[in-house]
């Protein structure tokens, strides 16, 4: 799985941009051996009814974002630089002097050498950055790029230690890979699948992912914040790498179905699997847009705890995704027909 990971990652799907990795996912589908039904709709949503070997009693929808946050061009300037804004949510502060990509052409983002700076502006997160794509003026810029296009991080997947990885994209690329890997073998019973888009842009595929679908129950599957690093306070720590799959009650955009909350952390510590859930009310996913999407839906989220999220090395644990697999299945192969809950 954790090889799904690396490939996914390496694939550029900036939101509104997820060619790349909707072809990825559609080939991982067609070379499956499992039955099912899959299109991809007009926003880009890959849907997909999957057969199990059993009628469910109600549709279960699973779904996972494909796109990530990125960066857009929005100008140039006349000696060759490039203008952007963000395209999701990225603080300022992770910018500075990293390396990019905008299709083939590398770049970094630049501004103001901190010795050139006043003590003042030395305090402040440089707010006049810019992409330098070694370009000798604004001609040759426009040569090679125009305003639209987007770059990502160019940081590749790489490992820290036998157990963590780092890699730009894992929100939600580690979804995905979730996502496909549940989808390898035949369910018990008949599931929904979707892989969104631009759902770090404001939910915008989940809602017609989940009008099309109208799931009586939908779970996403995503990525969150785990701020367990040196320096935070126990209580501010949200979520830790390494204690198992996040099991969210609420967070900024959804209230989550109480019974489904319980049923699934109830279902971990019944099949020996660690869980946890989120200590602090912050973030939002999929979820948030699935639960009213035409009659509606019971939602929960499962999601992997990730450091360092929304910038160039977001950070997670293999045992954290290999125990987050086990039990989606244990969800997939029973809450389609479970009467409990």
């Amino acid at each position: 799985m954790m090889q799904t990971l690396r490939e996914l990652c390496a694939l550029d799907g900036p939101s509104g941009r997820e060619e790349a990795v909707r072809a990825y996912i559609l080939k991982r589908l067609a070379d499956s051996k499992v039955p099912m039904q899959v299109r991809v709709d007009a926003m880009g949503n890959v849907l997909a009814e999957v057969t199990g070997r059993r009628r469910a009693t109600r549709r279960v929808l699973f779904a996972a974002h494909m796109d990530e946050v990125a960066l857009m061009v929005t100008g140039i300037t006349e000696d060759g630089y490039l203008r952007f804004t963000t395209v999701g949510g990225i603080a300022p502060d992770v910018l500075y002097g990293q390396r990019v990509r905008l299709g083939d052409i590398p770049g970094v983002i630049g501004g103001k050498a901190i010795h050139q700076c006043t003590p003042a502006e030395r305090e402040k997160i440089p707010e006049e950055l810019l992409i330098d794509v070694g370009a000798a003026d604004a001609q040759q810029a426009a040569a090679w790029v125009s305003p639209g296009d987007t770059a990502v991080f160019a940081q590749p997947p790489a490992s820290l230690n036998k157990e963590l990885w780092r890699a730009r994209a894992i929100d939600d690329r580690a979804g995905c890979a979730l996502l496909l890997h549940l989808l390898a073998e035949q369910p018990e019973y008949d599931l929904l699948a979707a892989f969104t888009v631009q759902e770090e842009v404001g939910l915008r595929g989940a809602g017609c992912a989940a009008y099309t679908l109208q799931p009586d129950i939908a779970v996403a599957l995503d990525a969150t914040t785990a701020a367990d690093t040196a320096g935070v306070p126990e209580d501010k720590q949200v979520c830790r790498v390494g204690a198992g799959p996040v099991v969210s009650f609420m967070d900024r955009r959804t209230l989550y179905d109480g019974a489904l909350y319980t049923y699934i952390r109830r279902l971990a510590q019944q099949n020996g699997l660690p869980s946890q859930t989120k200590e602090r009310i912050a973030g939002g996913n999929d979820a948030g847009a699935m639960q009213g999407a035409g009659p509606g839906a019971r939602v929960a989220a499962v999601s992997l705890p990730c450091r360092y999220i929304h910038s160039p090395c977001c950070a997670v644990s293999s045992r954290d995704m290999a125990d987050t697999l086990a039990l989606l299945r244990l969800m997939a192969n029973r809450l389609p027909a479970e009467k409990n809950v």
